[in-house]
């Protein structure tokens, strides 16, 4: 399996002044005596769930999909993320999983996306997910994701995150 990180709905620099005096209030608490954790406890994790899976290629050999993932910062600063690792299951089944680098901003208070592309074979990983797949573009059907989502921030811990919801396959092939 192969991963790559596509685009992004937000900048990387955008609120550079904001995300400096984040960086100072971390500093800041951590020279009053507070600890990493103390630190991870004055960041709030960011919420992410699974948008979208579109089908750029499907055949028995190969599979290419895009996964877009919606993330909503609930801290009042900007958050710069570094690197996501996920894993998402399509009804029970564990469908793709992986760590990417990647470098977007997260307004305050805001949402962004994320797309990854994976290039699967879901012949020889798991068969039973071709049909899941296909089914999937007529029905809505269940998905599980969690993972753990790095930031560029001072003394902070890569946060988790996991989420369960349902979700349509969009086709981009024929």
């Amino acid at each position: 399996m192969r991963t790559e990180f596509l685009s992004t709905g937000a900048k990387r620099n955008a609120g550079g002044a904001t995300l400096n005096l984040a960086g100072m209030i971390l500093v800041l608490g951590c020279l009053s005596g507070c600890t990493t954790t103390a630190v991870n406890d004055l960041v709030s994790a960011p919420d992410v769930s699974l948008r979208n899976v579109e089908v750029q290629k499907l055949d028995l050999s190969a599979q290419r999909f895009v996964l877009s993932f919606d993330v909503t910062n609930p801290n009042p600063f900007p958050l710069p993320v570094n690197m996501i690792d996920y894993g998402v299951k399509l009804d029970g089944r564990r469908f793709a999983s992986g760590e990417t680098d990647c470098e977007i901003m997260v307004p305050a208070g805001s949402d962004s996306e994320i797309a990854i592309s994976v290039d699967l074979n879901l012949l020889k990983t798991d068969p039973e997910l071709l049909f899941i797949v296909r089914d999937a573009a007529r029905r809505d059907i269940h998905y599980s994701l969690e993972g753990r989502m790095g930031v560029d921030l001072p003394a902070t811990r890569p946060m988790r995150f996991e989420h369960e919801g349902h979700i349509r396959l969009r086709a981009a092939v024929d």
